[in-house]
């Protein structure tokens, strides 16, 4: 039976914090910024962009994390409008991360106790490179140690390559880590390369879940020590 894990390592999304609204791209105020620049859009030609969106998305899984220009550009295209520098820069232009953003009730209260307790953590995200930005705008920082980012790693989850930067930053082996993701399929991947893993399906799934899973990170706290 393998001994408690002396690491956790975190998906992002889904996990950790969520966007307002429930759609991570585009952002929660894409909508507000395309009919700022063109009033006469209409609802249906919006979600018709924001479906192809999900469909560049979508084919993008298996390489790296495509730049948010590119993804932009694939949106308004079907809208028939160019992305110039001037409305891409708009659809990117800072906004406070609470503004689109939330941290889950659970997560700070259980971050800190785990740091009190020696407990060593790390972040694997298919993401762009601005996530420790977001996490400190949104009180998550101080907490992690390493980060591996889909956008600068190269790759997407499950390469293993992601869950390798992050443990190998902590100099820890995979049996001494515990990766959490929402997505199952992905923490299988882990637990094939010798990681200890859970999921967290804050919403009880409707069909068997193939690995073991929590509903809040909170429940995480039993099953990790500190480093000896």
């Amino acid at each position: 039976m393998p001994s408690r894990p002396q690491a956790v390592l975190f998906d992002s999304g889904g996990v950790l914090m969520q966007p307002k609204g429930g759609r991570w791209n585009p952002r929660a105020d894409f909508e507000d910024i395309m009919r700022e620049h063109f009033p006469a859009l209409t609802d249906e030609d919006l979600a018709g962009a924001i479906a192809v969106g999900d469909v560049f998305m979508a084919a993008a899984a298996d390489a790296t994390t495509p730049d948010y220009d590119d993804f932009h550009r694939a949106i308004l295209s079907h809208l028939g409008i160019t992305g110039t520098p001037e409305l891409l820069a708009d659809l990117r232009r800072p906004v406070p991360p609470a503004s689109i953003l939330e941290v889950f009730p659970e997560v700070l209260p259980t971050l800190r106790t785990l740091r009190e307790r020696g407990v060593r953590m790390a972040v694997v995200s298919d993401a762009w490179p601005e996530l420790p930005e977001l996490h400190r705008a949104l009180g998550l920082h101080g907490f992690f140690e390493a980060y591996a980012i889909s956008a600068l790693v190269g790759c997407h989850k499950p390469d293993p390559r992601m869950y390798r930067h992050a443990s190998d930053a902590l100099g820890l082996a995979p049996e001494q880590c515990l990766f959490v993701d929402d997505a199952p399929d992905l923490v299988e991947a882990a637990l094939t390369l010798g990681y200890q893993g859970r999921a967290v399906l804050r919403t009880p799934p409707e069909r068997p879940c193939p690995v073991d899973w929590v509903t809040g990170i909170d429940q995480l706290l039993p099953l990790v020590q500190p480093a000896a």
